[in-house]
């Protein structure tokens, strides 16, 4: 039998497959069909297995009268961090109102943001659910046409529902390798908060005073992905949801950050209050971007340059929001 490939298999089915398989016989793709007659075989032989025929694979480019011509394969929209376009389609249609007539969101200095290429978006942080964020990256998505991405802590990822939908609108898992490839190898713009929940965590009573920008990650992240820093100073957010106390007990108890309890919720009561925003008029200062002297894709960098490029892009947006209080007339009418 192994000097004659073209003679069809005769006696035991399931020994002619395993002949098939082990031995290498070069004939066409079979399947084993165990459930009709044994009809001929096309080149005239017969298997002799009673209720077992051999039945010819089907070829990708076999047409099949029982599939619609037209019938297209569904193709997803969602990118590799999980944004969906058609989700944040939806979002900028149900959020500009909020954008435009409740926080009446006014931009200073949106000439530096970069048209095209990678750039690193930091700002100041604050609301005890914090309200920067998407006012940030709604701005700059209608008035600018560029899509924003906002590192944010896997505390977002891992709620149910919550996760997914925040992922979909553009939220990724705050890391250095999401950070850099965003930046270096998609050439995007990525938001950060380098407080971080210390300062969404803060009491009203410390309102508009920056917290230290973490240990510099930012500044190493732009450093290693070769892009410009473009801070960003936001005023109105700390009166839009102003967090009066905070319990550690519960916060422990949830293995959250910090549990609020808000203005927001003793003028809304507890419940409509966790997501209505008090509104506080939203005023934006982009300022000019740093650029970084230090050569992409190195392994170190100077800690010693990096705290120092750190240190002075806070202060520089703590003078700036200074500046704009000073400016302030009214917390709800700017």
């Amino acid at each position: 039998m192994r000097d004659r490939p073209g003679v069809g298999l005769h006696g035991c089915g399931i020994r002619g497959f395993l002949y098939l398989v082990t031995e290498g016989v070069d004939r066409p793709a079979l399947t084993i069909d165990l459930t009709g007659p044994a009809p001929d075989r096309p080149d005239g032989a017969v298997l002799d297995a009673p209720g077992t025929a051999l039945v010819p694979v089907r070829g990708p480019d076999d047409e099949l009268d029982s599939e619609p011509p037209d019938t297209e394969l569904r193709r997803s929209d969602v990118d590799a961090y999980g944004r969906s376009e058609r989700m944040r389609a939806l979002v900028r249609t149900l959020y500009d109102p909020i954008y435009r007539h409740w926080f009446r969101a006014e931009w200073e200095g949106l000439e530096h943001i970069p048209r095209e290429g990678g750039a690193l978006l930091i700002a100041n942080h604050a609301a005890a659910i914090p309200s920067d964020a998407p006012v940030i990256m709604h701005g700059i998505e209608i008035e600018l046409g560029r899509p924003v991405y906002g590192l944010a802590e896997n505390l977002f990822r891992a709620l149910p529902v919550v996760g997914t939908l925040w992922s979909r609108a553009g939220g990724v898992a705050a890391h250095p390798d999401n950070a850099y490839r965003l930046l270096h190898d998609d050439k995007q713009l990525v938001l950060v908060f380098p407080e971080g929940a210390k300062a969404t965590g803060k009491l009203y009573r410390d309102r508009y005073k920056l917290h230290r920008f973490g240990r510099g990650g930012f500044v190493e992240i732009a450093m290693r992905s070769g892009v410009p820093i473009v801070p960003i100073a936001v005023m109105g957010a700390e009166e839009s949801m102003p967090m009066l106390w905070k319990s550690p007990r519960i916060a422990k108890l949830l293995n959250i950050p910090y549990f609020p309890i808000t203005a927001n919720q003793l003028v809304l009561g507890p419940v409509l209050g966790a997501v209505g925003y008090f509104p506080a008029k939203f005023r934006l200062r982009v300022l000019p971007p740093v650029h970084l002297a230090a050569e992409p894709d190195q392994e170190r960098y100077s800690r010693s340059k990096v705290m120092d490029a750190s240190e002075r892009i806070r202060e520089q947006v703590q003078e700036a929001l200074y500046e704009m209080l000073r400016a302030r007339r009214s917390v709800w009418f700017g």
